[in-house]
């Protein structure tokens, strides 16, 4: 693997477990220091997620890179200014940003399961908590991290989509406000790339589609359900944490220089269009 970041500085939130912990890592092997957030620093143990050390912070050390790990809320603007200052603090600037937190989670906690939401009855407030932990999460994210990129002239954003915000089918109603979401995320993509390209700061963003993930293998990603899904997907297989984390490499490195305000879907073929 080629130290395509050595020097840089990266953000990653959302990165305790899953694919957030599969970018951060990633991140780290191409060289990059990386700051790891959540809201949950120990949040891979709600899933039996296994490390290589007592914390995603610490898996980085020991790649040779430097980290830190900043517990805070992305929905509340006060902890995501602190979260860049902490980060500026530590490294002096900051060139990555991979807006990760997130996902169709229950207000109730991760042992509560996913919530419905069908478009004609959710409740307003498993709604609004999700619109919040995934698009409020990300514009304030943005917006934090936008000033010191602007300051630099320099910067790469990737926001996180799903598949679920690129196309509606009959077995998704029941997650609406996450669909929503998500479809949110790749217009606010656009309208940011667009703003900020002046800049030199490449906005884009990917759509992960239906991943091995630590969470979705607890939830019933496996067995029976997964050779389900794979007959629907073209090459045939469910996706893994580091074939998303090689899309998002192309993205923050010099792979995607004329690239910006898209969105890829990272699905196996599963979105065709």
């Amino acid at each position: 693997m080629c130290l395509t970041l050595i020097g840089k500085v990266a953000l990653v939130t959302g990165a305790g477990r899953g694919l957030g912990r599969a970018y951060a890592l990633h991140l780290a092997k191409l060289g990059a220091n990386v700051a790891v957030n959540d809201i949950n620093l120990d949040s891979a143990k709600d899933y039996g997620e296994e490390l290589t050390a007592p914390t995603v912070t610490d898996e980085v050390k020991r790649i040779g890179r430097g980290s830190i790990g900043i517990q805070a809320d992305v929905t509340e603007k006060d902890q995501v200014d602190e979260m860049i200052k902490q980060v500026l603090d530590e490294f002096g600037h900051l060139d990555i940003l991979v807006n990760n937190a997130g996902g169709n989670l229950n207000r109730q906690g991760p042992k509560a399961g996913s919530p419905v939401t069908f478009p004609s009855s959710a409740s307003m407030e498993d709604h609004r908590y999700i619109l919040d932990i995934n698009l409020t999460g990300t514009i304030l994210c943005c917006q934090a991290a936008s000033v010191p990129m602007k300051r630099q002239r320099y910067g790469k954003i990737v926001n996180v989509a799903s598949q679920a915000g690129l196309h509606a089918a009959p077995e998704m109603t029941k997650a609406m406000s996450y669909n929503v979401a998500k479809a949110a995320i790749v217009h606010y993509t656009r309208c940011l790339a667009a703003e900020l390209g002046p800049y030199n700061i490449y906005v884009n963003c990917i759509a992960p589609g239906w991943i091995s993930t630590s969470r979705a293998i607890a939830e019933g990603r496996a067995g029976k359900a997964a050779e389900s899904l794979e007959k629907q997907i073209p090459l045939g297989r469910l996706g893994l944490p580091e074939d998303v984390a090689k899309v998002v490499e192309f993205l923050v490195t010099d792979l995607s220089d004329y690239v910006t305000g898209q969105c890829i879907s990272v699905c196996g073929g599963y979105i065709l269009f």
